[in-house]
């Protein structure tokens, strides 16, 4: 690509304000909007995906979309990445390994071979359902950190500040707080260049936690999955799917973080709850368990 793209652009609009809150109407203004841009995928030479995405940071979502969709098991077995811009939007072309190459070319006959829709309708329905790999971290976290790392999160979104329109995914490790993050317009996109940088990083997702600033749909467990994290947070709650995966999968799976404290859904023994006390639970069906946290006043606050 000869120039990278613009992340977003000036536009300018008419501004209306309730007569309480000053001058009405105002004059026009302008303001930095978010770009959405077609990002097409494509190994060896062969459309794989489109996705509606920011145009920013596009060798580490080309990574993390491949890891996470399967094609490639490590950054190693991708060759290469080359971004290239075109009238309609931008295309990755993404160049496999012999072996990942092979098993794509494999994958792809298999598709395509029936004349109906049958096959392939229910290949579709079993991926979009695929059970998660199981997680191992053993990493604990104190619910303070939690908090505090959720506060932290907006003072690392810039272009959000900017546009007010993208979500972020971030990695947080108890020794060195966030250590990365990644803006997009669409939450899944986010998460797979979260962990396209970490994978091209070598960091380790059992080594700390997955914040976001989205809801968590079962497809943002089974990228965490992939990453090996052992703890995803977000600051919207999460579906029912969503936490059976994470079940399933092993995460500790922590949503609802707001200022004053969180809800874990599942596996809740990497959360070390401060001052020690019985957590609240509420009533729901096995095996899913919900435990809250709730930020306490220091001593001598009311």
């Amino acid at each position: 690509m000869s120039k990278p793209a613009p992340a977003f652009c000036d536009i300018g609009r008419l501004v209306w304000r309730s007569p309480a809150a000053g001058e009405c109407p105002l004059p026009a203004a302008r303001r930095l909007v978010a770009e959405e841009t077609p990002i097409a995928f494509a190994y060896e030479s062969a459309s794989y995906a489109v996705m509606m995405a920011t145009p920013a940071d596009l060798e580490d979502f080309a990574v993390g979309f491949t890891l996470n969709e399967g094609v490639a098991a490590a950054p190693s077995e991708i060759s290469s990445v080359e971004p290239v811009a075109g009238r309609h939007g931008i295309l990755l072309r993404i160049t496999l390994a012999e072996a990942p190459a092979a098993a794509f070319w494999a994958r792809r006959r298999y598709l395509a071979g029936p004349s109906g829709c049958g096959l392939c309708g229910l290949e579709s329905l079993a991926e979009a359902a695929r059970r998660p790999p199981r997680v191992a971290a053993d990493v604990c976290v104190r619910g303070e950190e939690i908090a505090a790392a959720m506060a932290a999160l907006p003072a690392s979104q810039p272009m959000n500040r900017l546009t007010g329109a993208l979500h972020a995914a971030a990695f947080w490790t108890p020794q060195d707080g966030i250590v990365a993050v990644r803006e997009d317009v669409g939450r899944h996109n986010a998460l797979d260049k979260l962990t396209g940088a970490a994978a091209r990083n070598e960091w380790s997702g059992a080594e700390g936690a997955v914040l976001l600033t989205s809801r968590v749909s079962v497809e943002m467990v089974q990228k965490a999955a992939c990453f090996g994290a052992g703890l995803l947070v977000a600051v919207s709650a999460p579906t029912a799917l969503a936490i059976r995966a994470a079940e399933a999968a092993g995460i500790t799976l922590i949503a609802v973080a707001r200022r004053d404290g969180f809800e874990t859904f599942t596996h809740p023994r990497r959360v070390l709850v401060h001052p020690p006390g019985p957590a609240r639970t509420t009533q729901r069906a096995r095996p899913i368990r919900l435990r809250s946290w709730r930020l306490r006043p220091a001593s001598g606050e009311s």
